[in-house]
């Protein structure tokens, strides 16, 4: 099985380098040289680290098959996986994003739409929900909104904060001011 780890963002340097975006809760096992990543799209790789250095809050990359800013350009966007033969399941509180993308999201019994996808950020998690209407709602993937994450039975339970869907979705925009004519 493949976990995704780590998506590639701009060149840094001249020497080949690259920022990421980090997906994963272990940066410091997972980004070591020597580790080889399997790549999407895969003509890209597969791609072995050669250093790995923060920058502040950014993690900068350099791979053993990357020499210059400009082979590095062409990474912009890639995947970064890991091949793992199981996934550690002890992790009562913690869900990838493959598990969690196609799940139903319920407002009590009430479906109000599908997990479309999981952004990792620093502050926090943000599940991405397509309401039946087509709508991306941002969904603060913290306990207080969601409180279960059914796995096995294809939901996730929210709770969430009166206003949350409407501003999330622009239907708040404010009014806009009457015109005299």
């Amino acid at each position: 099985m493949q976990l995704q780890v780590a998506r590639i963002g701009k060149p840094h340097g001249i020497r080949g380098e690259v920022t990421v975006q980090v997906m994963t809760d272990a940066p410091g096992d997972r980004f070591v040289p020597g580790v080889e990543f399997v790549v999407e799209p895969a003509q890209s790789g597969p791609l072995t680290v050669s250093s790995a250095r923060w920058n502040k809050d950014i993690l900068l990359l350099a791979f053993e098959e990357i020499e210059d800013r400009n082979q590095a350009e062409t990474l912009r966007g890639a995947k970064l996986f890991i091949e793992t033969a199981e996934l550690d399941e002890d992790d009562e509180d913690g869900w990838y994003e493959h598990e969690l993308v196609g799940l139903e999201a319920r407002v009590g019994s009430t479906v109000v739409g599908k997990v479309t996808a999981l952004n990792t950020a620093p502050a926090q998690d943000l599940l991405m929900v397509t309401t039946p209407g087509g709508e991306e709602i941002l969904i603060p993937f913290v306990e207080q909104i969601v409180p279960e994450v059914n796995v096995s039975d294809g939901y996730i339970l929210l709770t969430p904060p009166d206003g949350l869907f409407e501003v999330n979705s622009g239907e708040a925009a404010p009014a806009e001011p009457e015109g005299t004519d």
